[in-house]
């Protein structure tokens, strides 16, 4: 026996004999263990070995994800109404960095460009790079 692992209990037996983790190849396997992993985050009660279980099936997933389905990566105005959307951030919070709500539509709309000034506050107020920030 391997020191330092633990025996598993009987409960963590019959999850990994109910569904057992496996490296995901087809997008059948994926959905198949995204429901298994729902089905265990829906109950009330999660235990260390449930979460054990969830830890192992979703680096499968994520190992998955990595070679079949790549983030794309976003630049410039798409990547700043991304982030607008993921941090409810509306055109009015953004008028101390373009001066006015009219510039933070023109620049939106693609009728006006960022300046490298605009670029800097937008990293320093989402904490990124401005190079993200350059189309």
């Amino acid at each position: 026996m391997t020191s330092g692992l633990k025996t598993p209990s009987s409960y963590y037996i019959e999850l990994i004999t109910t569904f057992p983790p496996r490296p995901i190849t087809c997008e059948a396997e994926l959905i198949a263990t995204q429901n298994r992993i729902n089905s265990i985050l829906d109950r009330r009660n999660i235990t260390q070995d449930d979460r054990d279980y969830l830890n192992v099936l979703g680096t499968l997933v994520y190992d998955y994800e990595q070679k079949h389905e790549p983030m794309p990566v976003l630049k410039g105005i798409n990547l700043l109404k991304a982030l607008m959307e993921e941090d409810h951030i509306s055109e009015k919070d953004l008028v101390g960095i373009f001066e006015s709500k009219s510039q933070v539509s023109e620049v939106l709309s693609g009728e006006r460009e960022l300046t490298a000034s605009q670029m800097q506050k937008l990293a320093e107020f989402f904490h990124l790079s401005p190079a993200g920030f350059l189309e």
